[in-house]
């Protein structure tokens, strides 16, 4: 039986991947055989990602992004498929959260911002990339999500709606478009050591109380978030659409 994660061959395309779980999942999905763009807003950044993966023996590109701006994801599909004429993965893993507060106080700017690039980047990024996977016979999109989209919260309020807003993009995106073989899920993450969530695990009370109640007792690390990316990207999940995937260590069931 041929290795249902084996993804050799395939081309992924990775927002947000100069750190963190965006630089987890590209570096899992080469070491599985997959050729990877590496995108984020600042190039030298993402040079020095495609550059580890190619000391180590990967094939990368870069074509940096900013989310916000509709061309410039036009522009990462088109590079992608004009470098290696196929798409095959979409990580929509670029997110933003301006604001740490309560709702009441958030600025409509933020609000705004908040909810454009952590829901309607996504839907753009898919709209470019999706026709060209089902023309070619398939693939799969991985939305990376939070379980902030499925608890309340009185400082990450709108972050969590846009999270949860996600989780649902998701599910309508995978009734429209995997009759044509084109699958997307969504995974999400709790509390990971990364840049991103630093405030939170570096603030110890706060990372006392969480990993307290936590089943494992602790906090996740960015590769155990691109196994998750990369086990939906292959053939292993191939039954598998319009789901979301909770890597929590256990946070939420306890």
């Amino acid at each position: 039986m041929k290795n249902p994660f084996d993804l050799t061959g395939q081309v992924a395309v990775i927002t947000g991947s100069s750190k963190g779980i965006g630089r987890s999942a590209p570096e899992i999905l080469v070491a599985l055989g997959a050729k990877v763009a590496i995108s984020s807003r600042k190039a030298d950044a993402c040079e020095v990602v495609a550059a580890a993966i190619k000391k180590a023996g990967g094939e990368a590109i870069v074509i940096p992004c900013n989310i916000s701006r509709k061309e410039e994801l036009e522009g990462l599909v088109k590079g992608t498929l004009e470098k290696w004429g196929k798409i095959d993965t979409l990580v929509c893993n670029a997110a933003v959260n301006p604001y740490f507060g309560p709702l009441e106080k958030i600025s409509d700017d933020a609000f705004d911002k908040i909810m454009s690039s952590n829901i309607k980047s996504n839907l753009w990024l898919c709209n470019f990339a999706l026709p060209s996977m089902a023309e070619k016979g398939g693939g799969s999109v991985v939305i990376v999500s939070s379980i902030g989209g499925l608890r309340g919260s009185a400082q990450l309020g709108a972050y969590g709606i846009s999270k949860a807003a996600d989780m649902q993009l998701t599910r309508s995106l995978a009734v429209e478009w995997s009759p044509r073989n084109v699958r997307i899920n969504c995974v999400a993450p709790g509390l990971v050591k990364t840049d991103f969530a630093r405030a939170l695990w570096e603030d110890q009370e706060r990372l006392k109380r969480t990993v307290s109640t936590a089943p494992l007792r602790r906090i996740g690390e960015p590769e155990e978030i691109g196994g998750v990316v990369a086990f939906l990207a292959s053939k292993a999940s191939s039954f598998m659409t319009g789901t979301v995937i909770v890597a929590d260590g256990g946070v939420t069931i306890a």
